[in-house]
This record gives C-alpha cells, structure tokens and sequence, in this order.
C-alpha cells in the first residue's frame, strides 16, 4: 500500500532545504529554551484507537520527542468504544486548546485524527498557527520501511499485534516502546525478549512505572513486618468491557476505510466482527489477554521483580461458566475462545535460594478474597480492587497497584510504628503523566535499560499467558517445567498461535 502522505524532510539536517524549514515549530528548530533536533528521539506511532490517542496527548508535549507518522487501519472511524461518551474527546480538545474540537462528533479514533491532533499541536508553536508533517499509513510494514530516519515506534495496537510489530521494528534497529503485554502467547513474549537482547534497542514496558510502593513494602517484608512471606492476593473488579460467551454468527460489512485484513495480522481469516475490534478484542483469546494482562501488568510488574518470582511451577484457575437452554435443556457452554466473566488464578512459586515458597492469587469480574480478621477488626470491608500480602505473622494491605500500603489491623501497625506509605503526589502524578521524568528518554537516547526493559519481562509474561491456557483449557492445573506443560501435553498448543501464512515470527 502506498503512504497517503510522503514524510516530511525538516528533519534531514543540513541538506534540508530552506523551504522546508519553513513549516518546523520553533520548539523543533531549537533555540532558547528548546531542544535541538538533533537530540530529538523522532517516533512513529502504531495504533491510534482511543487508548492510543489517550497516550499520544502525553507524549506530544515532551520537547525530547517528535512524532512524525503514524499508522492504523482504521482512517477515521464512527464505530470506536471508550470508557465514556465525551471524555476522550475533551481531553484531547484541553491539549490542543481547542474546546470545540470535533464536538459532537463520534469518540474520535484512527490514523487520520492522530494526524489531525500531532499537526494541530505542533502547530500551537507556529506564528501561523498550522504545521503541515505527520505521514500516514495503513501498514506498520509500509512505515518501517519508508521512514528509515525514525529512531522509535510507539506499540498501542491490540494485543495479538504487539509481538509482530515490535519484532519488526527492532529488526529495522528502532527503539520500541510499548503497552500491555508484551505478547498474549508465551512463545511471542519469549521471541520479543530474545530480540531485545540480540539487537540491543532501546525498549520501554509502559506498566512498568508503578511500583514505589511495592519497594516500600518489600523492605518492611524484608525487616519482619509481617514474618515468612507465604501469599500475595491481588483482585480486579475488570472487565469493563462485554465479555462474549459464543461466536458471531452474523456477518456484518467491513466499515469503510477500515482494513480488517490488516487488523487481523497474523490471525487466520474470520469475517468481520465489531464485537473483535476496538476496546473489545481483550476479551478473545485470539486477540487479547483478558484482565489479567490489561491490568495485571500495572500491579504486578514490581511484584514480579521484587519478591523474585522467576520459577514458576504450577498454575491452576476457576473460571465462570455460562449456561444455555436447547430443546428444552440446560447445558453449559464450552468455551475456549473467549476469557470467563470472572475468575481466580493461582500461580506457585516453590522455595528458592532468596526467599520461601510464594503463592500469588489474581481475582477478576469483582472476585475478591475473604475478608480478613484484620479488616473486620478495624471494622472495614476489602475495597473492590487491591493488594494484599500474607506473612506468618501478619499482612499488608493496599489498593490495587497497592497505592497507600498499610499494614493491618492498625493496632499492629501502631505496634511496629509503621505508618501507611504516603501516597504520591498530586503534582508528581501530573508530572509522571505528562512524562516529564520519563526513564525511557536517557534509554532511547542511548543511556542504560530502565526498570521497563523488555528483558525483565520473561516470568510475569509467562506467568499471564499460562493462566489463559489454563482457563482455556476449563481451569485445568497445568505443571510447567519452565518450557511445557508436563501434565497436559494437549494445552503446550496454545504457547503460539496457528499463523496466517506470511505472517510467521522468527528470530
């Protein structure tokens, strides 16, 4: 496929022109207060839906960064789902200082309103008020290809896509930066980690930075606060999404200017779906990793690296079942292609060198453990998300990604003197939000790997990518020697995928 718009030249130094200089933003040429472009990490953008585009107004104020193309198969679509009617919209509208910006309109998503936002942005710094040098394009391979001078990409595609677009991209020697998972198969994740080793790039896991926190209660774990370590519990009201118990049957047309056959990538050909795409497609194993991978990666990234959960032996889950009525007779409906409404998950951990055996239990679909004593002592409930962790001796209780830590009842924490951790701060919260102090700068721009380096993310994707099998599998306890399952050789399958041909990953 051919771009739909040539990338712009103002980047290209010194044989650039004069003319083309004349469409740059002041804050791209440099000068008093600016950076220079020469240390501008230049990025593509791949995926432009609601969530990316969310992102994209966070990154587009970073004067170390210039997006100069993005990518997506959808131009400007009318069919996009979000968590609410208007609020994309109008944080979109605040960023470019324009509160009228498409209102009224469909929550906005696609290749074309990305373009639409980064030039209407950038053009904020021109006398003029326009800036005319976002390219286009409908295929990430297209984009690799033809914008050769790009040092990034920015990975904000559905999950079935991250492994393919991020291989290619480290290939081509470009740094990548991208959201949750890393992969929803456990060979893909295995694959990307392996290339991020091999090529060297610089690479950034966005979940990676939560997780003050957990340092802090690692340290009182590590001091006797709650004794021998034995369970941490963490738990989701999620999804927020329709989960989907059958297939469509119905074939619905393909909407306009939108490449379905690009949006299944390496996934073997299905009809059209609008209950696959968008905000939805977590929902299918094909396409997604459930709740678990949306937002267990916020909470548990730290969790992973702290308490060195590296050996993973068993996973074992419950997942809820759906029933339905034919000729008069209830029966449940098997599913192996769609994520439960809600479930638990238990992965072990057995003794190792620094530390004892570890249980670690994920709730989801407003699953949550029991009550503990603790809390009925202090006369309180278990919020509908948190973190909890379980000592010999006591626990340690949080909100989800275990924001405001404490350990409970407060009349033992009154006893070790151990406040709860403070929460962040309003004004750093802001800051880390616009990433201002973002790690990943110094790393794409040459420095060391962050603590978001995809090398890190081995066990905590083996870990989520073997709880969906197990689920997959109607909550079978599978036993993993580190590369199979040994007790269930029918569910080792599900660690890739059946690839389109032409769409096979390697090394």
């Amino acid at each position: 496929m051919k771009s739909e718009m040539n990338r712009r030249t103002f980047l290209g130094g010194a044989a650039a022109s004069t003319a083309a200089f004349t469409i740059v933003p002041s804050h791209v040429l440099g000068g008093a207060g600016t950076v220079p472009p020469s240390e501008k990490i230049t990025f593509a953008y791949i995926g432009c839906g609601t969530q990316g585009l969310r992102e994209m107004v966070s990154l587009l104020p970073m004067p170390q960064v210039q997006i100069v193309a993005v990518c997506d198969p959808e131009k400007d679509g009318v069919n996009y789902v979000d968590w609410s009617r208007d609020g994309l919209r109008r944080d979109i509208a605040d960023a470019l200082g324009k509160p009228d910006w498409r209102k009224g309109g469909p929550i906005p998503g696609g290749r074309d309103v990305a373009k639409e936002i980064i030039e209407l942005y950038y053009g904020k710094e021109r006398a003029s008020g326009q800036f005319k040098g976002c390219s286009t394009y409908v295929d990430f391979r297209e984009l690799l290809e033809k914008e050769k001078g790009i040092d990034a990409v920015k990975v904000m595609t559905p999950d079935h896509l991250h492994a393919t677009v991020a291989l290619a991209a480290m290939k081509k020697g470009k740094h990548v930066m991208m959201h949750k998972p890393l992969a929803n198969r456990l060979t893909e994740a295995r694959l990307l980690i392996e290339t991020a080793r091999k090529t060297k790039v610089g690479t950034y896991f966005l979940p990676a930075s939560a997780g003050e926190n957990i340092r802090t209660v690692a340290g009182w774990i590590r001091e006797g606060a709650i004794g021998t370590l034995r369970e941490i519990h963490n738990w989701s009201y999620r999804p927020v999404w329709p989960q989907y118990a059958t297939i469509p049957t119905d074939t619905p047309p393909v909407p306009k200017d939108f490449d379905w056959d690009l949006w299944l990538g390496p996934s073997l050909p299905r009809p059209y779906h609008p209950h696959y795409t968008h905000a939805v497609f977590r929902g299918w194993y094909e396409f997604g990793g459930g709740s678990i991978a949306d937002m267990g990666h916020y909470s548990l990234w730290p969790v992973f690296r702290e308490f060195s959960l590296d050996n993973l032996a068993v996973v074992e889950s419950t997942p809820s079942h759906v029933c339905t009525v034919e000729n008069g007779v209830c029966s449940k409906i098997k599913n192996d292609f769609a994520f439960p409404y809600a479930c638990t998950m238990r992965f072990k951990f057995p003794a190792k060198a620094d530390r004892p055996a570890v249980d670690l239990f994920w709730y989801d679909g407003s699953m949550r453990p029991p009550t503990p004593p603790e809390v009925e002592e202090d006369n309180k409930e278990l919020e509908s998300e948190g973190m909890m962790f379980v000592g010999d001796k006591g626990k340690i209780l949080g909100g989800f990604r275990c924001e405001n830590p404490r350990i409970i009842p407060e009349r033992r924490a009154r006893e070790l003197g151990k406040a709860a951790a403070k929460p962040e701060s309003e004004e750093r919260g802001r800051a880390r939000g616009r990433g201002r102090d973002a790690v990943w700068v110094k790393t794409f721009q040459g420095g060391a790997p962050s603590y978001g380096d995809f090398t890190l993310g081995g066990p905590i994707s083996d870990a989520f990518n073997l709880g969906a099998i197990s689920l997959r599998m109607g909550g079978k306890r599978l036993v993993w020697d580190g590369n199979k399952i040994t007790n269930l050789p029918a569910a080792n399958k599900y660690l890739t995928r059946e690839y389109r041909k032409g769409w096979e990953l390697t090394a």
